[in-house]
């Protein structure tokens, strides 16, 4: 890539006057993976998602088995961070636009069980594209043996300012475990893109992050960048509440954890920031990730990711611009015919795991979900808004829409041609 091409490709960038995410990219800072992918980073560390499943009350406890299972989700949680956000810059030397999934798109595969003890059992992931226009990626990780369910969706709004490209979040994740009867209410970060200047970009966390519990504890997680006095990026800290009324007064933090959600993090109990020489929370750089097994490319369906998009990634790989431009091109044009056909027929694209509902006529008592409580509890819209906005907040009179993705399982159990 010459330094003019990416000049001109940022100058374009601070012209371009909308949704940056609908912006067609240049095909030399393409990854050759398709954003429906990224769903498998939520469970990379399949035993972290597990665990609260294994946390049983016992005598000698001072903390209630609830706490501790919120400390365990939370732990999860900055586990996923950096597959999900440093992944590209580390193995492509630089943050890469992921290829925009069509409408329909799947990706599918499963974790399977490492322990000697064998007591986690297979772990599934199925991915969808659910929308194109807004681009939404449907996602959900099942684990059939302890009965637990992280399901969720993501969509996102992008534009540019001055040296960064700035992210929004739509979308949120609910983790339920069915044994334990207890669920967890997920909110996603808004990100920018640093180093768009200089052609090195990378990811940055910002503002705050969400996770309440249906036991009633409420963990606020704040993200910074590279800090003036640490000079460290990444940087995060978290604190874990009775609940989120006490969650106004840090002082009032049961646990609070601090360090990078890229490298290392401490904890201590009570509202005292951690230092290095406190016990680790979690070590992102040594504790390896288990990578999802997914079946070889001549085995996948047509809307498979990796085999729908099998000759761009190999023309991404090997830097032929042209061929990317061809190939691309075949794709969205056979997908633009699809939709043309859909319109005169009066019909539209059947979802196929994922359905959309609605929750402005739904009352908190028949949501199964639980979203409804949860939100409530923490005090968060239900609208489509970026995902953690409060409830009355001003970005709550820009939308009325209050319409979620929700993953249906068993339609996955009725598949028959989609071999996980």
């Amino acid at each position: 890539m010459s330094t003019a091409a990416w000049t001109s490709f940022v100058k374009s960038l601070a012209s371009y006057n909308g949704d940056l995410s609908s912006l067609t990219a240049p095909p030399f800072i393409l990854s050759a993976t398709s954003l429906v992918e990224y769903s498998q980073y939520w469970s990379e560390h399949t035993d972290l998602l597990l665990e609260p499943n294994f946390i049983k009350h016992e005598v000698d406890e001072v903390d209630p088995v609830e706490l501790r299972r919120m400390i365990a989700v939370t732990k999860w949680f900055i586990s996923t961070l950096k597959s999900q956000y440093c992944t590209r810059n580390e193995t492509l030397g630089g943050e890469k636009k992921p290829l925009n999934p069509f409408l329909g798109e799947l990706f599918v595969g499963k974790w399977e069980d490492e322990t000697e003890d064998k007591r986690l059992s297979d772990t599934i992931l199925v991915s969808e594209q659910v929308s194109h226009h807004p681009p939404i990626t449907a996602y959900a990780v099942e684990n059939k043996e302890n009965q637990t369910i992280l399901e969720g969706y993501n969509g996102v709004k992008a534009s540019m300012s001055t040296t960064s490209l700035t992210v929004r979040q739509f979308g949120h994740a609910i983790l339920s475990y069915k044994k334990l009867n207890e669920k967890y209410l997920i909110t996603l970060p808004p990100l920018h893109i640093e180093g768009m200047l200089v052609g090195a970009p990378f990811v940055e966390l910002e503002q705050k992050s969400y996770i309440q519990s249906s036991t009633g504890y409420f963990t606020v997680i704040e993200y910074s960048g590279r800090g003036y006095f640490s000079g460290k990026k990444n940087t995060f800290k978290a604190r874990i509440y009775k609940d989120v009324e006490e969650s106004s007064d840090k002082t009032k933090a049961l646990y609070t954890i601090a360090g990078q959600w890229s490298g290392i993090s401490n904890y201590v109990k009570g509202a005292t920031a951690p230092t290095p020489k406190d016990d680790i929370f979690f070590d992102a750089v040594n504790v390896k990730s288990q990578p999802l097994k997914v079946k070889p490319i001549e085995e996948q369906h047509a809307l498979e990711s990796r085999k729908a998009w099998s000759k761009v990634a190999d023309a991404i790989k090997v830097g032929d611009y042209n061929l990317i431009n061809e190939e691309k091109s075949l794709i969205e044009n056979e997908q633009r015919e699809l939709r043309k056909a859909e319109k005169e027929a009066g019909t539209i694209w059947q979802r196929r795991w994922f359905e959309e509902v609605d929750y402005s006529s739904l009352a908190e008592e028949d949501d199964e979900t639980g979203f409804l409580k949860l939100a409530s509890m923490a005090n968060l819209s239900i609208k489509n808004v970026p995902s953690g906005a409060s409830d009355g907040s001003a970005k709550e009179k820009e939308v009325e829409t209050m319409t979620h993705w929700r993953f249906a399982p068993e339609k996955v159990d009725q598949e028959t041609e989609i071999i996980i």
